[in-house]
């Protein structure tokens, strides 16, 4: 009698814990899918791999883009690269598969370095200069006053630009820039860049549509947890004197 007891306690233990796995793989599969569904329409993680926000965003920084938050000028945002402004040779693409399918659920921030991150300072039709008498950029004719421009260690904040600039952004596009301006490859430096089939300069302005959404938080590390905001030089930004040009209106002595 007690072998039978024993071994019906074996098959019990035996079966309680298969239910246990079960159930187990469920919640984690269904966490997983969760997790895929809102990296793919509410948010996505990414890894800051470059100093041309600083210091705004430090390098490795972990960043969220937020999909359903409309952008406007001033925001931070993660767009994928217009035109090849990172060089091939630079790219070191994440080879291990279990990381790489992590990030692909959003677990893990996603790493690739085709995504890039700069501030948005002019928006379809806008008029973006640099510099007025001041050295200050404006828009629409507007001076920025750039509180948020990376400070050297002497205490220097740098300037807003050291090359002249003069372009009407087009319709469906963006013209940005890093807070870090001396360490930011930005739409500044593709500004007189050849493109193959188009017009000079078209790689320097970011089409809309490659915009993943606008930086809502860094969450780590910890000790950088912050909400990032639109910086309010921007509310006094009037609107474009004209509609949207189909091409961009560039000024040719621009060099980077």
């Amino acid at each position: 009698m007690p072998e039978h007891s024993d071994a019906g306690n074996r098959i019990s233990w035996g079966a309680r814990l298969w239910r246990f796995v079960k159930e187990l793989a469920i919640v984690l599969i269904g966490a997983l899918i969760v997790s895929a569904l809102l990296r793919a329409f509410v948010f996505e993680p990414f890894v800051i791999p470059s100093g041309s926000m600083q210091q705004t965003l430090e390098v490795s920084d972990k960043v969220v883009a937020q999909k359903l938050t409309e952008f406007k000028r001033g925001d931070v945002i993660i767009f994928r690269d217009p035109g090849h402004w990172v060089s091939r040779t630079e790219h070191q693409p994440n080879t291990n598969p279990v990381s790489s399918a992590l990030e692909f659920i959003g677990v893990l921030p996603n790493s690739s370095q085709d995504y890039l991150t700069k501030r948005v300072i002019g928006t379809p039709g806008d008029r973006v200069s640099c510099c007025d008498v001041q050295g200050r950029i404006t828009v629409n004719g507007y001076p920025l006053t750039e509180d948020y421009l990376y400070t050297e260690p002497n205490g220097q904040r740098v300037k807003p630009s050291d090359q002249p600039f003069d372009v009407i952004v087009p319709a469906g596009k963006l013209f940005v820039m890093g807070d870090h301006r001396n360490a930011s490859a930005d739409s500044r430096c593709h500004l007189t860049q050849p493109v193959p089939g188009g017009n000079t300069g078209d790689n320097a302005f970011v089409p809309i549509q490659n915009v993943v959404g606008p930086v809502g938080l860094i969450v780590a590390p910890l000790d950088r947890f912050q909400q990032l905001k639109t910086p309010t030089t921007f509310d006094g930004v009037p609107p474009p004197a004209q509609p949207a040009p189909a091409e961009p209106y560039i000024d040719t002595r621009i060099s980077c």
